[in-house]
């Protein structure tokens, strides 16, 4: 059984000869109603000319757009210094940024009825012309909102709401709703009834629920991930099938790693929300617990192999002072008395750089000590010919 699907209405062109008729808007530009009466025999003379007015009017468009954004700038960035934080300056600088585009848009649209065109030519120019428009425009915003998101996301004391964790939740939902309007606004230029659109939304949400399952499994997760919070942006985790790294982008598809080989690896969130991880930089302490097991052999004064190991895990520079590195004896091995190291770093990611050092400088204070460091031997007694003949008979 086939489910029919209405088409999306297409764009409504005029009729060659006339002007559209029932336009949702419009954008049809008329130079005269706007010009003084000194100006309209000179405008009248330069349609005979349009490529030259066309020019005339670009230059124009574009001092115009630089003056008023040169007003918008003073004005916006004199207020902006009052602030304590540069955010208002990049924000006046992204919005801002449209503004002679805007003007030199607008005067081609207006100098767009001085050929000699079509209607229907002329009713898809100024609609090209005003998408471009408002590509520039909704651009500005989406960089705009997103810097914002940003900068109050760092700022937890004033805004506790944006969180490092839940800033990819609120750029998705502010981008979307954006993204939703300047669709509206597309489908307003272009004439194109929505109607058709909203009826189909359910047939059409059911195909793409089934074909983008996968997708729509990370987009939940994603959500899942942001609120439940199991890790965020630069924290150091180990994942159960070996993955390790910092937590550089938490997005609502994919969480990115950058490992100790500095390579970015980029795992779906549907995986990550089934995986058992472990977060390095959980916990209330900022510090890393680092755990260095060794042995000595039997004879050794266990004071004097704690007072040795103590002294070179303090003189480590990655070694935290405070809480203070301590030495424990743990057991009486087969060969060995077994001892183990605890301190603490700044940086998980250095585990493996401060094990090397400790391990090195314990083996070379253990040799100027006089401290042996036991490895199993294994007596093999083999009885004699005279038991072996004794046994066999």
């Amino acid at each position: 059984m086939q489910i029919p699907i209405p088409e999306p209405s297409k764009p409504s062109t005029p009729p060659d000869n006339a002007p559209a008729q029932g336009d949702m808007l419009d954008l049809n530009i008329q130079m005269e109603p706007f010009l003084p009466e000194q100006l309209l025999p000179v405008w009248e003379f330069m349609k005979d000319y349009p490529f030259v007015l066309v020019l005339l009017m670009l230059v124009l468009g574009f001092a115009l757009g630089k003056g008023i954004q040169w007003v918008l700038d003073t004005v916006l960035l004199h207020a902006a210094k009052r602030t304590r934080t540069a955010l208002d300056d990049r924000l006046v600088k992204y919005l801002t940024a449209p503004v002679v585009q805007t003007t030199v848009i607008l005067a081609l649209v207006a100098t767009v009825n001085v050929f000699d065109l079509k209607e229907s030519v002329i009713w898809v120019l100024v609609r090209l012309l005003f998408t471009v428009l408002l590509f520039l425009w909704g651009r500005a915003w989406f960089k705009a909102t997103a810097l914002a998101i940003a900068v109050m996301s760092r700022d937890t004391m004033r805004f506790a709401i944006f969180q490092p964790r839940t800033r990819p939740l609120f750029e998705m939902g502010i981008k979307m709703v954006l993204l939703g309007f300047l669709i509206w606004f597309f489908m307003a230029l272009w004439n194109i009834d929505g109607t058709a659109w909203l009826a189909s939304a359910g047939v059409i949400g059911i195909a793409v629920g089934f074909a983008a399952k996968d997708t729509l499994a990370n987009l939940i997760s994603g959500v899942s991930i942001i609120a439940d919070a199991p890790y965020k942006l630069g924290d150091y985790i180990v994942l159960d099938t070996g993955e390790r790294g910092v937590v550089t982008e938490l997005g609502m598809r994919s969480t990115r790693l950058l490992t100790r080989d500095d390579v970015e690896i980029s795992i779906p969130n549907a995986v990550m929300g089934n995986a058992k991880i472990t977060n390095e930089s959980g916990g209330p302490a900022i510090e890393h617990r680092i755990r260095v097991p060794f042995g000595v052999a039997y004879g050794t004064l266990p004071a004097t192999v704690v007072e040795v190991v103590e002294q070179i895990a303090t003189d480590n520079s990655l070694i935290l002072d405070d809480p203070v590195p301590r030495v424990r004896m743990r057991a009486f091995g087969e060969s060995s008395l077994d001892f183990e190291l605890m301190g603490w770093i700044k940086y998980p990611e250095q585990r493996g750089l401060v094990k090397h050092q400790l391990l090195i400088e314990i083996e070379g204070r253990f040799r100027q000590e006089g401290i042996s460091i036991p490895f199993p031997q294994r007596d093999i007694h083999l009885p004699s010919s005279a038991g072996f003949n004794s046994a066999s008979e």
